[in-house]
């Protein structure tokens, strides 16, 4: 049995000043998460996404996409 614990917002994203100017970015890296929409909506697929930004895992891209707030966040 699979179980997936809830990650927090915290745990997803950050937004720092000194990085990207305060862009929302995947914790522990430099990828904008606005990235992820842009990629999909140009119906590139999650897969393709991850071998672009290997530095985002799978899990934190499948989490803020199960996150509706996240995205409100990003494209404000």
């Amino acid at each position: 049995m699979l179980v997936f614990f809830a990650m927090k917002t915290s745990e997803l994203i950050t937004t720092d000043p000194d990085v990207l100017g305060g862009t929302p970015v995947f914790k522990g890296t430099r990828v904008p998460v606005k990235t992820l929409f842009e990629y999909l909506e140009r119906n590139y697929t999650l897969d393709e996404f991850l071998e672009c930004f290997p530095s985002v895992t799978r899990e934190q891209a499948c989490r803020v996409l199960e996150r509706p707030e996240i995205l409100e966040a990003c494209l404000a």
